[in-house]
This record gives structure tokens, C-alpha cells and sequence, in this order.
């Protein structure tokens, strides 16, 4: 099976008959949904039939269900959850996690999605902007790691596959990437111990996603997504071995046109483009840009595939019970 280096997303909660031929003949890795894509745990099932009928096989289907504010399902039919900030504060935070994990996961499962881009090992700091920070599991490099694992954990548990990011951190941006480039200043010596250190420390995690950010110590011309300076300490120094998917392509922290974006990315080492907006036009363009998976990429892919998690048994409503007792003790 031929596939194309992407994660694509979709226009809207039902599959159009050109997204459905293009899916067909492009085959990517994946897609990816957005709120513009979900409204019932049914019409979702539904979708995520679809987009894996258009390319013939189980292909991994993603969403960002951090909790807290990075949240695309909601009340009245998902579970709702505290800033995780907040929640890495409480006494039995550890446990808390992995719960979080685990309903996450339930309630992912149940409408046919199996990946989520979590858990996060970007360590909070007095400065990291608010389009982050309170999503962050701390602000001590122990604590992050800790939730992290746990997390993931409880994702895996509940039969779904995690993404590590922002690999190699981006606890320290002080701009929102999505509309502006951050650039780092930091030591090279000091991001080694500290925020390289958490992500060296989850590097056994399927799947990771790279950060739009300079390191100028390291790289100074290149976000760490198109740097292969950048990559090469991800894979050597941090260890990671897993499947490596871009931040969203499209963000305005990179520049240039769409094409020559992924074609940096995957020159530079990355595994996978990653593009959220379901744009026909844009996707059309990166996929005529860019040859099919092969060699090293090709072989985490497989990796990623063969390491999918069965769905281990809970009583979930039991679960929740736990979850909410703790949180309320801490409240």
C-alpha cells in the first residue's frame, strides 16, 4: 500500500464526492477533525467510516482532545475537563491523568477516532504565551514527564494512539505560532537539561509533533519543523524514534508557499506534513509536491499500524466518578 506523507482534514461533518476521489487517488497517512467537522457521536462515526472507505483501508483518524480549552467535543454528549495547568496542581495528579487519558479516550473511541494529539511535554513557564500555557502539566520538568506518561497511558488504555508535542518544547515562546514565528533565545546547554530533557524522557510515545519555533543557539534561520539541525537532535540526542508529523503547514509561523513549506519539512526529516484546514486547492498543491512514503518514514509508519492499542475494558461511568471525586477534593 503506496501512501502519501500527509494528515488531511476535511471541509465539513459529511465527506464532499471530490474530497472523497481525492482522498482515493492522494492516500494519505491520515485525517485529522476539526469542530467545523463534529456535531453527533453518530454523524461522526459516520464521517470516520467514510474517510477510511475513500482510501480502502483502517487509516488513523486524530483530533486535538487536550481537555480544557484545546477541546473540539464538548457538553451535552463528551466529557468536559479543567485546564490541565490546574488540574497538574491538585494532590493525586498523577492518577488525575491518567483518568483524563482514559475518558478522553472513551469518548474518542466511541465515535470512531483512534489518535489524539496529546500529551504535551512543554514545560510552563512564567513568561510562555496564553495560547499555551494552561494547557501545559506543569511547570517542573519532573511533573510534565510525569502527566505526560500518564496520560498517554490512559489513552493507550482506552484503545488510542497518542502524539508527543511540541517536540523539542515550546514552553518557552512567547508568540503564538499560529500567527507569528517565535524565536527562542535559550542556551543550547540549558535546553538540553530542561525543556529537550522532557521530551527525551516520553521518547518512547508513538508519535510526535514538531514545534514552529527557532532555536537560535541551534538553528537560528530555521523553525525547528524545517531544520535538520533541529531534527537530528530529536532523533539522536532526545531519542525519538517514532513517526514525526509537522505542526499544521498552514500556521502562520511559517512562511513561503504552501508547497515549498512541506517540501522543507520533509527534507529537513520530518515524517509526515500535517494540514488541518480541508482546503481542496491547498491540498491539491502539497500532494502534487510530493512523492509517496518510502524508506525510514515508511518503516515508523508500519511501526505506528502494528502498535495501535485494543480497547482494555473499564466501567467508565465508574471512572468518571473517580476523576470528579478527585478533582472536587482538590477544589
Amino acid at each position: 500500500m503506496a501512501l502519501s506523507p500527509f494528515i488531511f482534514g476535511c471541509r465539513g461533518p459529511s465527506l464532499g464526492v471530490q474530497e472523497r476521489r481525492f482522498f482515493a487517488k492522494v492516500q494519505p497517512f491520515g485525517f485529522i477533525l476539526f469542530s467545523r467537522n463534529l456535531e453527533t457521536p453518530a454523524q461522526i462515526r459516520q464521517l470516520c467510516e467514510d474517510l477510511r472507505a475513500a482510501v480502502g483501508w483502517h487509516a488513523p483518524v486524530m483530533i486535538d482532545q487536550e481537555g480544557g480549552r484545546v477541546s473540539r467535543l464538548g457538553a451535552p454528549h463528551w466529557f468536559e475537563f479543567p485546564p490541565a495547568l490546574d488540574q497538574a496542581a491538585a494532590p493525586q495528579s498523577e492518577r488525575l491523568f491518567w483518568l483524563r487519558g482514559r475518558l478522553i479516550a472513551e469518548n474518542l473511541r466511541s465515535c470512531g477516532i483512534d489518535s489524539n494529539c496529546a500529551p504535551l511535554g512543554d514545560i510552563a513557564q512564567a513568561d510562555t504565551h496564553a495560547v499555551l500555557k494552561n494547557r501545559c502539566y506543569g511547570s517542573a520538568l519532573s511533573a510534565v514527564v510525569t502527566h505526560a506518561r500518564a496520560l498517554h497511558q490512559g489513552l493507550r488504555h482506552g484503545g488510542v494512539s497518542g502524539v508527543l508535542k511540541h517536540i523539542p518544547g515550546h514552553g518557552r515562546a512567547t508568540l503564538d505560532s499560529h500567527l507569528d514565528l517565535p524565536r527562542v533565545s535559550e542556551d543550547r546547554s540549558r535546553l538540553e537539561r530542561h525543556d529537550f530533557e522532557a521530551f527525551r524522557q516520553l521518547n518512547r510515545i508513538e508519535m510526535g509533533m514538531t514545534a514552529h519555533l527557532v532555536f537560535e543557539d541551534i538553528d537560528p534561520d530555521h523553525p525547528a519543523t524545517q531544520s535538520a539541525a533541529m531534527i537530528d537532535i530529536i532523533r539522536k540526542d532526545i531519542g525519538f524514534a517514532g513517526l514525526l508529523m509537522t505542526d499544521d503547514i498552514s500556521m502562520e509561523a511559517l512562511s513561503g508557499p504552501l508547497d515549498l513549506r512541506g517540501q522543507k519539512a520533509l527534507a529537513a526529516g520530518c515524517d509526515i506534513v500535517l494540514h488541518c484546514n480541508g482546503q481542496m486547492d491547498q491540498m491539491q498543491l502539497l500532494a502534487e509536491s510530493t512523492e509517496e512514503l518510502t524508506g525510514p518514514s515508511q518503516m515508523r509508519v508500519a511501526q505506528v499500524l502494528a502498535q495501535r492499542p485494543d480497547v482494555q475494558p473499564v466501567d467508565i461511568q465508574q471512572v468518571k466518578a473517580e476523576f470528579d471525586a478527585l478533582l472536587g477534593e482538590f477544589r
